[in-house]
């Protein structure tokens, strides 16, 4: 709520007044209309060419979250079988499963509290970057390919783009989860259905934003965390595990067989 009152909806300009508008939705501004200015005066090649740039800095935040993320999704089953073996809701009781807990975190080199933070830094980024392109009336009076950026897509193509790309992007993200989230299935149609309704009512020029968004997120997914390759890696982990389980079984039925013997 507190960021939230620092968002105004009037337009930006030199005398926007507000350390967030002057100082940050301000310079976002400034940098996308001085892009446009080096691409032949195109806004919408100024909005695309800041906005990669804008999600490559924020890349190694990301990142870092991406791992966190894919540590405590391959600690479920351990946080659950813990969570049955202390299912007593007394004090004590609750007090050990913390503390069983922190102990399975600090093994697993998990901190939850520090996962979150990456995305604590990029949402005030990223809200800037809508803000500068909603608010800056300049970027509204241009044209890219067959849009005017003030006006909405007439054929909705870059609003059904952004849906599926952001469908993409969480699809490929539930697919490297040990176990399915309720919470994340639910975003993944909701959040596509959100971004359509927006698309479809707001200005071009913000749904080019989030197609070219959610088309770097799906290029960083399969670049840093393919869930194709960690089904593989995790599916080869269980084979050599059952395959070791029976070769231990093998190694101990000789035995028995001897001992029948004698």
């Amino acid at each position: 709520m507190v960021v939230l009152t620092g968002c105004g909806t009037s337009p930006i300009t030199a005398d926007s007044t507000g350390f967030w508008d002057q100082y940050v939705v301000w310079n976002f501004s400034r940098a996308i209309t001085s892009l446009s200015n080096i691409f032949f005066g195109s806004y919408g090649l100024g909005i695309i060419v800041f906005t990669i740039i804008i999600r490559i800095i924020l890349l190694p935040l990301m990142h870092h979250q991406t791992k966190s993320t894919r540590k405590m999704s391959e600690m479920q089953p351990q946080l659950k079988a813990l969570q049955q073996k202390y299912a007593s809701k007394d004090t004590e009781t609750q007090n050990k499963l913390k503390e069983e807990t922190q102990k399975l975190y600090s093994a697993a080199g998990v901190n939850p509290v520090m996962g979150c933070l990456p995305m604590l830094v990029q949402m005030p980024v990223l809200m800037a970057m809508y803000q500068a392109i909603s608010r800056t009336d300049v970027l509204k009076t241009g044209q890219f390919l067959w849009m005017d950026l003030g006006s909405r897509d007439p054929y909705f193509i870059l609003p059904i783009l952004a849906a599926i790309l952001t469908f993409a992007t969480t699809k490929l993200s539930t697919m490297s989860q040990a176990e399915s989230n309720p919470t994340t299935s639910a975003m993944l149609y909701m959040m596509p259905a959100l971004i359509l309704f927006m698309g479809i009512s707001l200005p071009s020029a913000l749904s080019l934003y989030w197609v070219v968004g959610n088309a770097f997120s799906v290029g960083q997914t399969l670049l840093l965390n393919n869930p194709f390759k960690i089904k593989r890696e995790r599916e080869d982990k269980i084979k050599a595990e059952r395959d070791y389980q029976k070769a231990l079984e093998k190694a101990k039925n000789p035995k028995k067989k001897r001992n029948k013997k004698r």
